[in-house]
């Protein structure tokens, strides 16, 4: 997923992390389940998520198998997603925040690799 070019006036700057699809959904059922999850972007070929976080989240993103850049955030309902060639998994309206918090997205998505790690072990 690449940031769109053109930023709509007046949205706040957030950050992208994107993984792959296997694990973002697994992370996106885990933080449904016990947290809070915000907007979540797929990219058209089904291949990586992005989840929206706050700005700043980028400097210190180093988990292993994901990428943190800098994007523009959330549009109100309706709108198009703020990166070119993705669609909404959960849009800004289906969201319970606006972001997804850094820390529990982190913990969201190594618990995610650990659990798909043993069902791969498991067939």
């Amino acid at each position: 997923m690449a940031a769109s070019d053109d930023a709509a006036s007046g949205e706040q700057p957030c950050d992208l992390v994107t993984v792959p699809a296997r694990e973002g959904l697994e992370a996106v059922d885990i933080l449904r389940l016990r947290h809070r999850v915000g907007p979540v972007l797929h990219d058209r070929e089904g291949d990586t998520l992005g989840f929206l976080v706050p700005p700043g989240t980028a400097e210190g993103w180093d988990l292993p198998g994901s990428a943190c850049t800098q994007t523009f955030g959330a549009p109100p309902r309706g709108k198009q997603p703020p990166v070119s060639g993705s669609g909404w998994l959960v849009p800004p309206g289906g969201a319970t925040g606006d972001t997804t918090e850094p820390d529990r997205l982190r913990a969201a998505l190594r618990e995610a690799v650990t659990l798909l790690r043993a069902v791969d072990r498991c067939q």
